[in-house]
């Protein structure tokens, strides 16, 4: 397809697009397939080359804001730097659509942060005469919430002005069939286009050689011997056993409740090892991956622990060494806390991809359209059930773990689909011009 027949998308992701994996997809399958692309966003985490150096996509990355700063102010600070941020990106954002980047026939917006950009995308679309289309992930106000509270008087207003500008998109898609209902029955958006998040094709169980050598080589850099313990197992018998848990650090996960568990469940393994001796159960290796506000404040509490045969560790792994690494673990575990109960969370996706089976905190019925308990993964309420699954799952491990054995059998024969295959028979059609 010639540059001439393109059609032209702005791509707008008011976040570190580099933790935007959704939006840098879309820019991705857009650009392959059909169409010239601006992506608009935060400067911030390394992209991958694979996007960032398409011949179809240009870039126009904004400084970023200090994340820690604004995350941890409060009250009347927190409110003065929610304004300011808001008036800044306002004029920063209207500033590109309309002036910096090409005339868009399609404006595609991820959403939350709906402040502001739902209002300055709508603007631009009708100055500019383009289709504006929105990718709903939640529900901004909720998340807003979560630091006011449900009552506050600017959470009433966000919920307004994120129905009130929302509805008049030209269309939507959004990641989950309970988002899709609530943006219907609740704020009268009918027809939103229900498009899940899968794995990209990068996300695969990651061979036995490969997973030697990136434990070994990313578990020295944080003090933990993953790759040595692996090799130095006769026959592989009683490794480590490694699980994931995949984190943007934010309010809405859960990290009190996998604290909790690893600390029942830590003192549940050394009484098991007093009665049954010191090699009957294998060490469980924790790792927390990714950036976040809260990462400090967690990093300190974890500092504490009093952890004998659970060794938890935080780090950041860089794009090319992520799926690798998930591919390489033996559970995954997801720690969101939806703020709405509608969103699904990308990492389980990834997770599956890479033939992982997950404990998932359950916040809703929505997770049922991705978690099946006790087929793909399991679901856990409390920090009690989280640690009893723990202790379930690798009390033989690896050679008698018959549960973990059987949903990782599941995971693997489920997860065939695709980002490019969903993109192509869902969304495709929603950039029609």
């Amino acid at each position: 397809m010639s540059r001439a027949q393109r059609i032209q998308v702005s791509v707008v992701v008011l976040g570190d697009v580099g933790r935007s994996p959704r939006m840098l997809y879309h820019a991705l399958a857009l650009a392959s397939a059909l169409a010239e692309v601006d992506v608009v966003g935060y400067a911030g985490s390394a992209l991958d080359p694979a996007v960032r150096d398409h011949d179809h996509i240009r870039w126009h990355l904004l400084s970023p804001d200090d994340e820690r700063t604004r995350h941890g102010s409060s009250g009347l600070r927190f409110l003065a730097r929610a304004l300011i941020k808001v008036v800044r990106d306002c004029v920063s954002l209207l500033w590109h659509l309309l002036r910096v980047v090409r005339k868009p026939d399609v404006i595609l917006v991820q959403s939350p942060p709906a402040v502001p950009t739902l209002l300055i995308a709508l603007l631009a679309a009708r100055l500019r005469s383009a289709r504006l289309v929105v990718d709903w992930h939640n529900l901004g106000y909720t998340m807003l919430a979560l630091r006011l509270g449900e009552r506050h008087p600017l959470v009433r207003l966000a919920h307004r002005y994120e129905r009130h500008f929302g509805r008049r998109a030209d269309a939507h898609l959004c990641v989950s069939r309970r988002l899709q209902e609530a943006l219907a029955t609740e704020w009268d958006i009918p027809g939103a286009v229900v498009f899940y998040d899968r794995p990209s094709a990068a996300f695969a169980p990651t061979p036995s050689a490969v997973r030697e050598d990136v434990l070994g080589r990313l578990g020295n850099a944080i003090g933990l011997p993953i790759g040595e313990d692996v090799r130095a197992a006769p026959g592989g018998s009683r490794r480590p056993a490694l699980l994931v848990s995949s984190t943007s650090w934010t309010a809405d996960e859960d990290f009190a409740v996998l604290v909790d568990a690893l600390t029942q469940c830590d003192e549940r393994i050394r009484a098991h090892q007093e009665s049954a001796g010191r090699d009957a159960f294998p060490p469980l290796h924790v790792v927390l991956t990714g950036r976040g506000p809260l990462r400090d404040r967690w990093e300190a509490e974890i500092a504490k622990l009093d952890l004998r045969r659970i060794h938890l560790r935080t780090m950041w792994l860089a794009a090319e060494d992520y799926p690798v690494f998930l591919g390489a673990a033996d559970l995954g575990l997801c720690l969101h806390r939806s703020s709405s109960g509608l969103d699904l969370p990308m990492k389980i996706a990834d997770m599956f991809g890479a033939g992982l089976p997950v404990c998932v905190l359950d916040y809703g019925p929505v997770l049922g359209e991705q978690v099946r308990h006790g087929v793909n993964g399991l679901l856990f309420r409390t920090s009690e059930e989280l640690a009893e699954q723990l202790y379930t799952l690798f009390q033989g491990f690896p050679d008698d773990s018959p549960l973990l054995d059987a949903l990782r059998r599941n995971v693997l024969a489920g997860s065939g689909r695709r980002w490019d295959d969903e993109w192509n028979a869902v969304a495709r059609h929603v950039f029609d011009t």
